[in-house]
């Protein structure tokens, strides 16, 4: 646990604030699991960074999850992501995009598919990781 000194050196109520914007980006990580237009995996990353600041275990868990523990120890060990993950996250934005536009008002079916541009931008700005590497 690398992260248990930094932490213990922490005041309690910076370790609570840790902790409770960890637990916020969890939830919020997990409801993109079933949201179309919320990203799931930043928000499970930045809840590993959060917790490494405030519960180490937390992050333990987080880390030793058969599902989010990948995502966060591929991250940690490349900085980079799949390409694969990208072109999904690109396909689900521009599905979600469409849906949006189809659904929505015009006035403000517009507004899912500028935030999803946004976000792909960022995305493809991200190092990606070879196959196998």
């Amino acid at each position: 646990m690398d992260s248990l000194p930094l932490i213990a050196s922490r005041p309690r109520w910076q370790r609570w604030v840790w902790l409770l914007c960890g637990m916020l980006s969890l939830v919020t990580g997990v409801a993109g699991i079933v949201l179309p237009l919320l990203p799931t995996t930043p928000f499970i990353l930045l809840a590993a960074f959060c917790f490494s600041r405030g519960s180490a275990r937390c992050e333990q868990w987080l880390l030793t999850h058969p599902r989010f523990g990948p995502m966060v120890r591929d991250w940690r060990t490349h900085r980079a992501l799949p390409l694969r993950a990208k072109q999904l996250a690109t396909a689900m934005m521009a599905l979600s995009s469409v849906a949006s536009w189809w659904l929505l008002p015009a006035q403000v079916g517009w507004i899912p598919a500028v935030c999803c541009i946004g976000v792909a931008m960022w995305l493809w700005r991200l190092p990606t990781r070879k196959t196998g590497a």
